[in-house]
């Protein structure tokens, strides 16, 4: 290579040639890079796992509808109002009447007790030996009451005696055969008799009382002894069992809790239009969720006087249309009898209520057979 090539390869492209100097080709001088487009900004994650929950919602509100629309019973004719509600039994508490020690359970949860049946026994060895006590002292107050109606016994005889004397001594004295100071004697010692019968009769009385008293103190510790076996007041399976064996309670402490299978319910909220045409009384027809091919016939027991969910003062007529009022519905107790085993509480179902007398029932919420009671094991 030239030495003018090489000193025009070393001079900056830009820099001018001297004056006189004969132009040599120059080096091609590097154009820029074309300016190519940024590449689409990747999506958020939290942007993401918002447009997939949307689409889950999205999703499961187009499966639950076509649900419902597929499920969905035949529309009410007139007449005739619905609501759902759960399956309710009245709970009663099995409680202690006095502070103690449980010492015995006779039942546990799910079992089926009798009104009456003894469930749990509570210590009583305080009670047994105050009441050991109290016998004893009927027993002596018995022994009192027998001495005190010998003694009355033994008085009324020397009564008679002094009565005879005195009779006597009267008539001697007419006679002057004794003196008037042996008839005073007489009479003096007929007043004593009289008075000692007076204060063993009293004393009757006074053993008679002693003795009641101790009767009823012996009654009451029985009382109390009774009232510490817990018993079931109604027919009903135990829900839960609260306590345990060997744990001491208070007075008013719990024990159990059973359902009343006797009194049955369900609660339902129906609007304005609908509860303002129900009637105490009226029929009504219970579906539950899980025998949904039974009927069961009710009746209308309560409905509440005030609305709820809603303002306590409603002006407008638009707001009053939207308050809810409570209906309890309740099953026959006959037609639950022998089926107490079927009892649950919180079963979900639809209670049906006829708002007009003369609309007959629909074909489907004709009354079915009950189910079966399992048998027992």
């Amino acid at each position: 290579m030239s030495e003018e090539h090489v000193e025009n390869v070393a001079r900056s492209p830009r820099e001018p040639l001297p004056a006189g100097e004969p132009s040599a080709p120059l080096l091609p001088v590097p154009q820029p890079p074309l300016l190519v487009p940024y590449p689409p900004a990747p999506v958020r994650p939290r942007r993401r796992r918002r447009l997939i929950l949307g689409a889950l919602l999205l999703l499961l509100g187009a499966i639950g509808g076509g649900y419902w629309w597929l499920h969905r019973g035949p529309a009410l004719p007139p007449g005739f109002a619905s609501g759902n509600g759960r399956l309710e039994a009245d709970e009663i508490d099995i409680d202690t009447k006095f502070a103690g020690r449980i010492a015995k359970l006779l039942v546990d949860e799910g079992d089926m007790v009798q009104a009456g049946q003894v469930v749990a026994v509570m210590d009583t060895q305080d009670l047994e030996a105050t009441l050991r006590r109290t016998e004893a002292v009927v027993r002596q107050s018995q022994h009192a009451l027998d001495e005190a109606n010998a003694n009355v016994v033994q008085q009324k005889s020397q009564v008679q005696l002094a009565k005879l004397e005195l009779e006597r001594a009267r008539y001697l004295v007419q006679k002057h055969d004794i003196s008037d100071e042996v008839f005073d004697q007489r009479q003096q010692q007929m007043d004593g008799a009289n008075a000692a019968l007076a204060a063993a009769i009293a004393k009757v009385g006074e053993a008679e009382h002693a003795l009641d008293a101790a009767t009823h103190d012996v009654e009451l510790y029985k009382v109390d002894i009774a009232d510490n076996s817990l018993a079931a007041p109604r027919l009903g399976p135990i829900e839960y069992r609260v306590a345990n064996v060997g744990e001491v309670l208070p007075a008013g402490g719990k024990v159990f809790t059973m359902l009343d299978a006797s009194y049955v319910y369900m609660d339902i909220y129906l609007p304005t239009a609908d509860a303002g045409r129900v009637r105490i009384g009226a029929a009504a027809r219970i579906v539950l969720d899980a025998y949904p091919d039974h009927v069961i016939p009710a009746r209308v027991v309560f409905v509440a006087k005030g609305a709820q969910f809603t303002p306590k003062t409603v002006e407008t007529k638009d707001e009053r249309d939207k308050l809810m009022f409570r209906i309890r519905v309740r099953i026959d107790p006959d037609r639950i009898k022998g089926r107490e085993a079927l009892v649950r509480s919180g079963l979900p179902g639809v209670a049906y209520v006829r708002t007009d007398d003369a609309a007959p029932w629909p074909s489907r919420l004709l009354p079915s057979a009950p189910p079966t009671a399992p048998a027992p094991q």
